[in-house]
């Protein structure tokens, strides 16, 4: 790892940089208090202070609609692999989305692995941007120990005001610094600037539930009876919202989608969530969870409970996004607290 500094008013310079390098996606305004990962052609386009996006970066290594094979029933069941991979470079992703792309890794890497993931991740660049303050009242970042930077980047940018602090983890980071010539060597001062900062973000951020980290798992695995499921399952609307802006949901359905002729077409994944009634259900028209309370259960230890024991990480990143976005209101934090509590809503 080295240190390098860029001054403020060269950021413009270094994302036409970037931009030179291929195509660049960052947050962009798309409405009152909204914003999305867009590919950008200007620097004035970049929403720095941006609240966490609509949907998050997951979206370019976990496409919407991917296309993994093309089939033609001509002579027998002929299918060919498809994988859709192109170069681009992220810039200004959040700690908590760092995070989401890291558990991504983890439960996608092991057998049996996607390589379509796989392959889409060697080809994107990553550059974070570290939060110096909440983003809002829905995050839950210092919680689940994600306001801090701690790689999973190629390069990652620290504002300190007239100077960008910015620390390369890869081989590609340094390249890109090298190449843009627009860096310099950080310096003892600017190291202390960047200390002091840590130092204060100890006292902005702080465990947003109270709740010993270490004992959520078990505070699930013990609720699972509690009372606040069926409350929340009488207030859920079943839309998937939540999982469809959550940064480590991968679930996905796939479909084979016929061309004109009947004969040829493509194969075709798409996300899918486990707030749909139909996603347990198996032959004989069964659910393993028709009510909507089951399902919430499951999404919830989906994040707090499971991967823990598989990957020994949480799979909330604590951006906020699924109580942002939830129509019913349903609050991750007050669902935590009242678990802790141990009576409903």
């Amino acid at each position: 790892m080295e240190d390098y500094v860029l001054r403020r008013d060269n950021l413009p310079a270094f994302l036409q940089f970037l931009m030179r390098q291929g195509p660049v996606s960052a947050p962009v305004a798309v409405g009152e208090k909204s914003f999305a990962f867009q590919e950008v052609t200007s620097p004035e386009e970049v929403a720095l202070n941006a609240l966490p996006t609509i949907l998050p970066p997951k979206k370019y290594f976990l496409p919407q609609y991917e296309t993994l094979g093309e089939f033609d029933s001509r002579e027998g069941q002929q299918i060919q692999g498809v994988a859709e991979l192109e170069e681009r470079i992220l810039f200004a992703v959040r700690t908590c989305d760092l995070a989401g792309i890291g558990c991504l890794n983890a439960a996608l890497s092991r057998r049996p692995r996607d390589l379509n993931f796989l392959l889409r991740k060697e080809r994107i660049t990553l550059i974070g941007l570290e939060c110096n303050s909440y983003c809002d009242e829905y995050a839950s970042c210092a919680l689940m120990g994600n306001h801090l930077a701690d790689g999973g980047c190629d390069l990652m940018f620290t504002d300190l005001g007239e100077l960008f602090y910015a620390m390369a983890y890869t081989q590609r980071g340094h390249e890109l610094v090298s190449s843009a010539g627009l860096f310099s060597p950080a310096d003892d001062p600017v190291r202390k600037e960047r200390d002091a900062l840590s130092k204060n973000k100890e006292a902005v951020f702080h465990p947003e539930v109270d709740v010993n980290r270490d004992d959520i798992p078990a505070l699930f695995a013990e609720g699972f009876d509690n009372p606040v499921w069926q409350e929340i399952g009488r207030r859920c609307l079943s839309c998937g919202n939540c999982t469809n802006v959550c940064p480590t949901c991968y679930c996905f359905d796939v479909a084979d989608i016929p061309n004109l002729d009947l004969v040829t077409g493509r194969r075709v994944r798409v996300w899918d969530s486990c707030q749909n009634e139909p996603f347990a259900k198996v032959a004989g028209g069964e659910s393993f969870r028709a009510l909507r309370q089951d399902r919430k259960r499951h999404r919830f230890n989906r994040k707090f409970s499971y991967p823990v024991a598989k990957f020994g990480r949480f799979f909330c990143t604590g951006c906020g996004r699924c109580s942002r976005t939830c129509m019913a209101k349903i609050d991750l934090k007050e669902t935590i607290s009242c678990l802790a509590k141990g009576g409903g809503e």
